[in-house]
């Protein structure tokens, strides 16, 4: 039971994140239905804030809610994971742009600590969780709370396509791009190049939107 420190139960946003983390961890998949009944008995929650949690996690995009149905862990067709990459392009490197004149030399060593990191891992859960630190890293300098609200739902919607990318196409040449990429990424950043920085993080996820859509057995029969 998920309870907060003076025992009463979790409020709508509390659980609300449980539910994204499970999403995020893959622990829920696109498609599965979410059985409010279960989850109000497990989290010790009455109804009411669960169905207000999952209209919290509908307008982050993470859920569906259908009439007479009830709710489910939204999925993806191919066309909708090749408009938000292509959205990303364009919005992400503005975001990138707006932080970079804040960062310090403390963020670029953080940056380069978190890549030799990524660089030292084969385990696709921990590769997930190191590229969106350093990714966000590397933004915490903006000003922009809109870019940043849209950056980030677009990266928890795309989250499970990712991570079955990753299982599927495993290490290799592509971690090998990777690397490089995230490494020209903060050689950029180090050097206040702007322009380059905005041209590296472009071609990094356009290069991820070309690869996923190789694979259309990511999105079942959708």
């Amino acid at each position: 039971m998920v309870t907060t420190p003076n025992g009463n139960p979790v409020a709508s946003h509390r659980v609300a994140e449980v539910i994204a983390a499970r999403i995020l961890s893959g622990d829920l998949a696109p498609g599965t239905r979410i059985k409010q009944e279960e989850l109000a008995a497990e989290l010790g929650a009455s109804r009411v804030p669960v169905r207000e949690a999952l209209r919290i996690l509908e307008s982050r995009g993470l859920v569906g809610l259908r009439a007479n149905s009830g709710a489910w862990v939204a999925e993806m067709t191919p066309g909708d994971l090749n408009l938000s990459y292509r959205i990303r392009e364009r919005i992400e490197p503005l975001l990138l742009l707006d932080s970079m004149p804040r960062l310090t030399d403390a963020d670029v060593a953080e940056l380069q600590k978190i890549q030799e990191a990524i660089e030292a891992t084969d385990d696709v859960e921990e590769f997930l969780v190191l590229d969106r630190r350093l990714h966000w890293t590397s933004y915490r300098g903006h000003q922009t709370t809109l870019l940043a609200t849209m950056v980030e739902r677009l990266w928890d919607t795309t989250q499970h396509y990712r991570r079955e990318f990753m299982r599927i196409s495993g290490g290799g040449p592509r971690s090998w791009v990777t690397n490089s990429e995230h490494r020209l990424l903060i050689e950029a950043i180090e050097r206040s190049d702007g322009s380059a920085a905005e041209d590296v993080l472009a071609l990094h996820i356009r290069r991820t939107r070309v690869e996923l859509g190789k694979h259309p057995e990511l999105f079942g029969n959708t």
